[in-house]
């Protein structure tokens, strides 16, 4: 399959679709929620939760640019920028607070419906595949474990 390099099969797309969508559900709250991020620019005292989550920001930020980088077709790059571009925002918001970017906890819903909406695109691509004439029950059955006789 050579328009996937990290999204190969149907389990790692349903796997990735369903992060994307958990995610998601986190960014809707946090925007319903709106508390407002003070950041760590800021000349308050900042919590050690707020440094932690600026962390987690950081490294997840770096792991999807990485998978991008090395993402291959057209959908899974889209895919993965969608996903950093998320996270860099929540990373920014974080890190500079809400009087600064403000609209970081938008970017970071509208990037993540974009993520699950091309990682449906991306599942359904693998369920098609899975399903072509080309290959029939038998690659079904193999996928699945079974001998054909």
């Amino acid at each position: 399959m050579g328009r996937f390099s990290i999204l190969t099969n149907r389990k790692r797309a349903v796997v990735a679709l369903v992060h994307s969508i958990v995610f998601l559900l986190i960014a809707v709250r946090q925007m319903i929620a709106a508390t407002p991020v003070a950041g760590v620019w800021v000349p308050l005292t900042v919590t050690p939760g707020t440094w932690i989550l600026c962390g987690i920001f950081a490294i997840v930020s770096t792991i999807l640019l990485w998978l991008l980088a090395i993402s291959r077709g057209w959908m899974e790059r889209f895919y993965f920028a969608f996903c950093s571009a998320s996270a860099t925002s929540g990373l920014l918001r974080t890190a500079a607070g809400d009087q600064a970017f403000h609209a970081g906890i938008y970017i970071r819903v509208v990037m993540l419906i974009s993520a699950a909406l091309v990682g449906l695109l991306i599942v359904k691509t693998h369920s098609r595949e899975g399903l072509s004439p080309k290959t029939g029950a038998i690659s079904q059955m193999a996928s699945r474990g079974v001998k054909a006789s």
